[in-house]
């Protein structure tokens, strides 16, 4: 078989294994595993001492999104360049309908936030935001593509709140249609009760950002996990935790998960590395996310999870704002645009921190980063494994180089990085999406706007 492009003697890491050779690509996707492939008239790719792994899907970030009085700073140019970089070759974003905007109409806004500017594939997750109107359009959703939906149990100030009725029905609507309910789980109302018992001057004046983290106990995560859990046990409708950050929650997963529940949960790689101390900095206003930070101990637990299963997949709530829109809290940690950085780092803290570590081994890094959120979200078995048949996402990295993490020299839109000045392997030397390299010796090389737009079936869902 003649190839058009060969990976020739790395790590590669599959499913079934981790071998060192070839990969052979035919157009878009992988057509042979091996050693010593022929390379008669194929353009030959040298990862020899190199890890050759699966591309990266990020099942969760915000791109170009209206929040907080503003809009993040990544659209889908220079988010997905960032994404590349860092061997992400797919992305997941969430489309939010407007105040009076149908689920369909949401998709079609989101389509046009990427269509001509993405670098690498993509799809959605369709936000319901009102129940009653929303919920007889969740099948015509499906039927066009798409299977992954989500609710919010914060956020009634921005119209995006789903009270406990609304989960539960929509929950119900996910068994009929074999879809996948994503939910946000805060418990709204005690949250408010906090931040309003401490939204005074004097206090605000006396911890600055350090409120973010007083307001936000571990019990406003775990109690929302428990509630929707609950629903999802009653209904039978499949449900996924996003960006859980506490130990209780991956408590109440591990609980759920061995009484049957359908529930699955991610984390973000910033619950992973860093923690609530980071408030009390000068420019702790700036780690603001929703959740928030939490203790060494949850990052921990968190860590035993994604060891032993309960937590699936890694992500990163990509939601990025430079310091100037940040500094639109003067103060008020209330007024914080909430979101981080992070499409670009994603692969690499996961590599540094978890597999040179030993917390997580090679395999095991892919399987959280790549193969699961493939797996659950409807995209395997075309993408998330280097398997023949698949498309030839693939990233190579380098075991032990590392690069300096310097905002100036990111594809992101901010102009910060949480990780400003860590020492981070991990980066792709070398990114392919769909058989063409778009980051080559480190650098984005690909044409933006090629990324294409992933229809999925109910059935894919896993």
């Amino acid at each position: 078989m003649p190839f058009d492009r060969i990976i020739r003697n790395g790590n590669v890491v599959t499913p079934g294994g981790t071998f060192v050779g070839d990969i052979g690509i035919v157009g878009e996707k992988i057509a042979a595993l091996g050693t010593a492939l022929d390379a008669a008239g194929a353009d030959v790719i040298d990862a020899t001492g190199h890890h050759v792994i699966p591309g990266v899907l990020d099942v969760h970030v915000h791109l170009e999104l209206p929040f907080c009085g503003t809009v993040s700073a990544d659209d889908y140019r220079t988010g997905t360049r960032a994404g590349a970089r860092g061997g992400v070759t797919t992305v997941i974003d969430f489309a939010i309908p407007g105040a009076d905007g149908s689920l369909s109409e949401a998709a079609d806004t989101w389509m046009k936030k990427a269509e001509g500017k993405s670098l690498i594939d993509y799809t959605f997750h369709i936000c319901i935001t009102r129940y009653n109107e929303h919920k007889d359009q969740i099948a015509g959703m499906v039927k066009r593509g798409f299977t992954t939906f989500k609710e919010f149990m914060i956020y009634e100030s921005e119209g995006w709140q789903s009270d406990d009725r609304a989960l539960y029905g929509t929950l119900e609507k996910m068994k009929e249609h074999g879809a996948m309910l994503l939910v946000h789980a805060e418990s709204s109302r005690v949250l408010d009760e906090l931040i309003a018992r401490h939204h005074t001057p004097e206090l605000m004046k006396q911890h600055g950002a350090v409120l973010h983290a007083i307001t936000r106990p571990n019990f406003i995560e775990a109690e929302a996990i428990q509630r929707v859990v609950q629903w999802s046990e009653a209904t039978g409708g499949k449900l996924y935790i996003v960006h859980m950050s506490t130990a209780e929650g991956a408590d109440i997963i591990r609980a759920a998960q061995g009484r049957g529940v359908p529930v699955l949960a991610e984390t973000c790689v910033q619950y992973l590395v860093l923690d609530d101390s980071v408030f009390a900095r000068d420019d702790g206003h700036l780690f603001a996310c929703c959740p928030q930070l939490k203790k060494p101990a949850d990052s921990e637990r968190l860590w035993k999870g994604l060891k032993s299963g309960e937590v699936s997949v890694i992500s990163t709530d990509t939601c990025t704002f430079t310091r100037e829109q940040k500094a639109m809290w003067e103060g008020d940690w209330t007024k914080i645009p909430m979101g981080m950085p992070g499409l670009e780092t994603l692969m690499p803290l996961t590599y540094t921190k978890g597999v040179l570590e030993g917390k997580l081994t090679l395999e095991e890094m892919c399987a959280k980063l790549s193969t699961n959120p493939a797996r659950i979200m409807g995209l395997a078995p075309r993408k998330g494994s280097i398997a023949i048949g698949a498309d030839a996402d693939l990233a190579i990295i380098h075991p032990t180089r590392t690069h300096t993490v310097n905002p100036a020299e990111m594809e992101s839109g901010a102009d910060w990085s949480p990780f400003e000045g860590w020492e981070l392997a991990g980066f792709a030397r070398t990114t392919l999406s769909r058989g063409d390299v778009i980051v080559d010796d480190y650098r984005v090389v690909g044409k933006e706007g090629r990324g294409q737009w992933l229809p999925r079936t109910s059935a894919g869902l896993a």
